[in-house]
């Protein structure tokens, strides 16, 4: 995506490799400043309880209506930690606690690299936030896979539930590909 002004003078920019670097950037016209683009960073957290697998129903777009683990993306300021703590309080309306780092997943299609956490609920008190209509506890062989929201969740809740029958929690860090028939099937 082209950045076409500068957001330090508004001049329009130009399409160029600036000296020292590899990759061809938005540079100002006027005062020479190099727009960078970076990957957006997704904070999300797998939550159990007794067992039970915590998602919400999404209420907005993408993905309106399929079940998701609460994720969302970081705020600036934020920690990783604290931001998929702060979208299972949006999300889920749930309070946390031994949130552990679970996985780092890249998806290079989409500019996006997820970090994921795992936790448990601090009580059972939970419901449906403000982008959510509903909020559930699945056992692992209810969970409505064909109605998940993202290939991302599918793969990080798919190698939780596995390694949930011996409680030995990896971290991982994978690479994403994004199939793009599979979701037009899941709406």
């Amino acid at each position: 995506m082209q950045i076409k002004f500068c957001n330090l003078c508004a001049t329009e920019t130009i399409k160029k490799v600036p000296k020292g670097d590899d990759k061809m950037r938005d540079v100002c016209k006027k005062c020479g400043h190099i727009q960078y683009q970076n990957p957006k960073v997704v904070n999300a957290c797998i939550i159990e309880h007794k067992g039970l697998i915590l998602l919400g129903k999404r209420t907005i777009e993408p993905r309106k209506g399929c079940w998701n683990v609460p994720a969302g993306f970081m705020e600036n300021g934020e920690a990783t930690r604290s931001g998929a703590i702060r979208e299972v309080k949006e999300e889920v309306l749930a309070e946390l606690k031994n949130v552990t780092l679970f996985g780092v997943y890249n998806i290079i299609q989409r500019n996006q690299v997820h970090v994921y956490f795992r936790g448990e609920l601090a009580s059972p008190h939970f419901g449906p936030g403000a982008e959510t209509s509903d909020a559930k506890l699945f056992a692992p062989e209810d969970i409505p896979w064909e109605q998940l929201a993202f290939p991302v969740g599918i793969t990080a809740l798919k190698r939780y539930i596995k390694e949930m029958t011996s409680r030995q929690f990896t971290i991982k860090e994978e690479d994403i590909v994004i199939d793009y028939n599979m979701l037009k099937k899941i709406k």
